[in-house]
């Protein structure tokens, strides 16, 4: 039998095992943040250094790209090998919202980074630079056959265009990889389709991991994202359930969009001002206390002292630990409290880690 581990990482966690966990999980890798330039349709960003004019000749890869996982990271290597082949920039094309939550409406519990976070991500998976776009009803609306020229047209002159195989555009989503092949043959551009990568016989995808976060099935989606999944959110005042037990506690606000775990108990880590605390974090309905109607997140974290209150913080879950349910009595509680604790001390340690400046964590969530 293999020794328990986390993403290759032994368990218990050495301190700088956790420290390298937590920041790769929240997209952090000490780089200056890029820079920004705000064009027709969208922003964009490039690398810390990088001076370049537009429209800029490049290589591109389209897609959503929430989660940056697994799969995107694939199709993305595509993408930058030919840009190295041909001496050109390689530059991830997503869209804010994603397609799907402008088509659909918004979806409690759909939002596996905020688009900032995306940045990062594609940006830390060899892109050079990213271009963000405005998915506007006016976009949506716009026939395929016109989509390049009006998405891409001003900010990028892409020779070579990267997608994956479900890769749909165009208004009703009626455009798909022949469709693009043909409409980018006469705007000097090749199209390039990929099968999705795999994992476990099935498609690594967005739409499956989300599934799996909702379900509690934390270290699994850790597998296809080949990161611990992460919320952002600020601390609000609370009950204090493990304070009363000498534990501190932190109630988070997080948004109704973001993708979290629908209820249970989990090991993990809260983040905040360049440090980060093992937890042992509580989502869902509380079983003991509650009169709101909102997500509810509240983290037991291990050596910390000090006021968070009114702080975002980013809660990263490593592990599910056990089923919410309601407590007959106090004693009860404290005596499940204190196990939940005792495990993640016994594997995630009791001190805190230092993650590098406090600015590092101040684009996270964004």
């Amino acid at each position: 039998m293999s020794a328990p581990s986390l993403l290759g990482h032994p368990l218990p966690l050495a301190g700088d095992d956790a420290a390298t966990l937590v920041r790769d999980s929240l997209l952090l890798d000490g780089r200056p943040a890029p820079t920004v330039r705000a064009v027709p349709g969208g922003r964009l960003f490039l690398r810390a250094g990088m001076d370049v004019g537009t429209p800029l000749p490049c290589v591109a890869c389209i897609g959503a790209f929430d989660g940056v996982h697994r799969g995107h990271r694939e199709l993305l290597s595509h993408a930058r090998r030919e840009a190295d082949e041909l001496g050109l920039a390689c530059v991830a094309v997503a869209f804010d919202p994603d397609p799907a939550e402008l088509l659909a409406g918004p979806r409690p519990s759909s939002r596996l980074l905020e688009p900032m976070d995306r940045v990062r991500g594609l940006l830390l998976a060899g892109t050079d630079a990213v271009l963000l776009l405005d998915f506007t009803p006016r976009l949506a609306a716009t026939p395929y056959d016109a989509f390049l020229s009006a998405a891409l047209e001003g900010p990028l002159r892409p020779v070579s265009m990267h997608v994956g195989s479900n890769f749909r555009f165009g208004r009703g989503a009626k455009g798909g990889p022949a469709e693009l092949a043909a409409v980018a043959a006469p705007l000097g551009m090749r199209a390039h389709c990929h099968e999705l990568a795999r994992s476990g016989g099935e498609h690594i995808s967005a739409t499956r991991v989300r599934g799996l976060v909702r379900g509690g099935r934390v270290e699994d989606a850790a597998g296809l994202l080949g990161r611990l999944h992460f919320v952002s959110g600020v601390v609000v005042h609370g009950r204090g359930e493990g304070t009363a037990f000498g534990f501190p506690t932190a109630n988070v606000s997080f948004p109704l969009e973001a993708c979290a775990p629908d209820q249970g108990v989990y090991a993990g880590f809260v983040s905040a001002r360049g440090r980060s605390w093992p937890a042992a974090i509580n989502v869902g309905a509380p079983p003991s206390f509650s009169e709101a109607d909102r997500p509810f997140l509240e983290a037991n974290l291990l050596g910390f002292s000090g006021d968070l209150y009114g702080r975002r913080v980013h809660v990263s879950f490593g592990r599910w630990l056990r089923d919410s349910h309601p407590f007959d009595s106090l004693e009860e509680l404290e005596r499940v409290v204190m196990g939940n604790i005792a495990w993640v001390r016994a594997n995630f340690g009791d001190r805190a880690v230092t993650l590098g400046g406090a600015a590092d964590l101040e684009g996270v969530g964004a």
